[in-house]
């Protein structure tokens, strides 16, 4: 019994030995492994105690050279008033400074006319005023970065190249979410014909629709649904798909996860089965008007 126990003491030293070289190795890694980040934080730390302090610093000289020009201003008033430093676009700055504001609106001419008379409606000889001459040499400025940095150089998306952007991370969004979550997957739906089905759709529709259109589909806050014309399209899978993603800029909620696919089928086909029931106090058309939608089959 003794020799065991020996044997187990020194079968547990021997694997502390063992063990302990091979911890500490771990250890050693994983603290040559959180260097890097550790540095990263710090010299990023550092970088933006710089910035700050240059930035400080910037302000701090620009507020010192403004009060320094503030002080002059006497001085600066009888350079301003020289003439050929008036007309010149660093007289035009340091009268803005002084409170003088012709270089932005124009010195107006009321003593000379331009000559036209129009039914004895005559005008005076004035330019456009500066400001509007800087903002339109602005949009011609404007117009050549524009038309170089999305036509000429092509660094920029035009409307097109956005568009196919958004589709294809739409189509990616969709792929982790699954296909019945693609709004821009197409179905092929028929309208539901049997009365259980559109008795269903029925309460499901008071229940949940009326309140922003109506009881009898009429209108209130959303658009009537019992006539001719469509915001989104008045085919049952056009009708399907609002009802299941809703319209979020247009306050329409969506349905999916709260009701089921064939709930929101019924909803759907009683809501084509109200076309052209007139009910009263029906709400003004809105969208653009479709033939009615014509039952083919029961599901």
């Amino acid at each position: 019994m003794l020799t065991r126990t020996y044997s187990l003491g020194a079968l547990l030293a021997l694997t502390a030995l063992l063990a302990g070289p091979a911890a500490r190795a771990q250890e050693a890694a994983a603290a040559t492994a959180a260097q890097p980040v550790a540095q990263a934080a710090a010299d990023l730390t550092g970088m933006l105690w710089l910035m700050g302090g240059l930035t400080a610093l910037i302000i701090f000289v620009l507020l010192m050279l403004f009060a320094l020009l503030w002080q002059m201003r006497p001085l600066l008033r009888k350079v301003y008033e020289i003439e050929t430093i008036r007309h010149s676009w660093y007289g035009r700055a340091l009268g803005l400074f002084l409170g003088d504001t012709t270089g932005l609106t124009g010195q107006y001419k009321e003593d000379v006319m331009a000559g036209h008379d129009y039914d004895g409606i005559t005008e005076y000889d004035n330019d456009l005023p500066p400001w509007w001459k800087y903002g339109f040499y602005l949009t011609i400025v404007f117009g050549v970065v524009y038309f170089v940095h999305f036509h000429v150089s092509d660094t920029g998306s035009l409307s097109e190249a956005e568009y196919q952007h958004e589709m294809a991370e739409a189509a990616m969004l969709a792929t982790k979410l699954g296909a019945n979550d693609d709004p821009n997957k197409p179905t092929d739906y028929q309208v539901l014909t049997a009365a259980t089905d559109l008795d269903e759709g029925k309460k499901l529709f008071v229940q949940n629709c009326a309140a922003c259109h109506g009881q009898e589909g009429e209108g209130k806050v959303g658009p009537n649904l019992t006539d001719e014309y469509w915001l989104y399209g008045g085919e049952v899978n056009k009708v399907y798909k609002t009802v299941k993603f809703g319209v979020t800029s247009k306050g329409m909620v969506a349905w999916k996860g709260k009701l089921s696919s064939k709930q929101m089928l019924q909803v759907s086909s009683y809501i084509l089965s109200i076309q052209g029931s007139n009910p009263a106090g029906a709400k003004a058309p809105q969208g653009e008007k479709e033939a009615p939608a014509k039952p083919v089959a029961k599901l």
